[in-house]
């Protein structure tokens, strides 16, 4: 846990930073990548974000009952950062940074410091910080192997 209001971690990737977030700009692509396994398919979305602003609905689940999701993208500069937000101010946020091999450097946080002191104490009851540090750890892992997959195939 990097501090009381973010959970995050990082992970190395052998592929340049635009094939990254080519997957992460790409809602369609976030089940593929999903670590915590609440991900389901997108509903509706651009087939690239381009911009904030720019909104994607996707089926997700939680603790077995599905749910619909409307996320805003709150933050993007193309190739090194993308985040989005849902009804609560919790963003997800991805930060790339090129490596001297070619490479990229990736961060996801789970960033609560925006909420309000109910939305807080609920996501600490319902343990989500913990969650979301697993599901961050897995979907570095996938991102990196998905990554690193489209980079060998072009």
């Amino acid at each position: 846990m990097s501090g009381s209001e973010q959970v995050s971690g990082t992970i190395d990737v052998d592929a340049p930073p635009a094939m990254v977030f080519a997957i992460l700009a790409d809602p369609r692509q976030h089940s593929r990548i999903d670590g915590s396994g609440s991900v389901g398919n997108v509903l509706k979305a651009p087939d690239r974000i381009t911009a904030k602003g720019q909104t994607f609905t996707v089926r997700m689940k939680l603790f077995g009952v599905p749910y619909l999701i409307r996320n805003r993208v709150v933050e993007f500069e193309a190739d090194r950062r993308i985040a989005w937000r849902h009804f609560t101010a919790n963003r997800w946020r991805y930060e790339l940074a090129p490596t001297a091999d070619g490479g990229t450097r990736v961060t996801e946080t789970f960033d609560m410091s925006r909420a309000d002191g109910l939305t807080t104490a609920v996501v600490r009851a319902a343990k989500f910080p913990e969650r979301n540090l697993e599901g961050i750890t897995g979907t570095l892992e996938r991102l990196k192997k998905a990554a690193e997959r489209d980079a060998a195939e072009r």
